[in-house]
């Protein structure tokens, strides 16, 4: 069966690449999808975010990386994909995933979602905590791969501290 992993990675964290990891060996595909999503101002362009998130999957073969525009929903049926993969981190996670999968299944009675909980110590892990304390001049090393930790500090080195990156749009 193949399953869809969509979200932003604005950047991929190690939290993400661990639902991924445990993800292989569940299904027999995981296709990462980065959703174009004109409503927020990514750090990073789609591009980029490809590129980072195919290298740190290169070790696991069954994954696939792309992008798309729209609906998730529309999206894994175009990829005859069954299953959407979401991480939860915590309960205030559970009450928005819960009302997405059911708002998808309106849409799709095709596609089942399935929630994985984050291992402990990712627990507290988004891309938004990366970037803030990355914006700030935190050490982002241990929350990110070493090559997007690079990306992370090289583009923050380009941007004056008094502008926000989160609304500064970079595509």
């Amino acid at each position: 069966m193949i399953a869809i992993y969509p979200g932003s990675f604005d950047p991929i964290t190690l939290g993400h690449l661990d639902l991924i990891e445990r993800a292989t060996r569940l299904f027999s595909r995981v296709i990462v999808a980065v959703l174009r999503n004109p409503n927020k101002t990514p750090l990073f362009t789609v591009e980029q975010r490809l590129k980072q998130i195919i290298s740190a999957t290169s070790h696991l073969p069954s994954v696939e990386v792309d992008s798309f525009d729209g609906l998730t929903v529309n999206y894994a049926q175009m990829r005859q994909a069954g299953v959407l993969l979401r991480g939860l981190r915590a309960v205030s996670d559970f009450e928005i995933e819960l009302q997405m999968a059911h708002t998808n299944k309106t849409l799709s009675t095709q596609v089942e979602t399935v929630f994985l909980a984050t291992s402990n110590e990712h627990s507290f892990l988004s891309s938004s905590v990366v970037k803030e304390i990355a914006r700030f001049g935190g050490s982002v090393d241990h929350l990110v791969p070493p090559h997007i930790a690079t990306d992370i500090y090289q583009c923050y080195s380009q941007i004056p501290l008094w502008e926000n990156p989160m609304t500064t749009p970079r595509e």
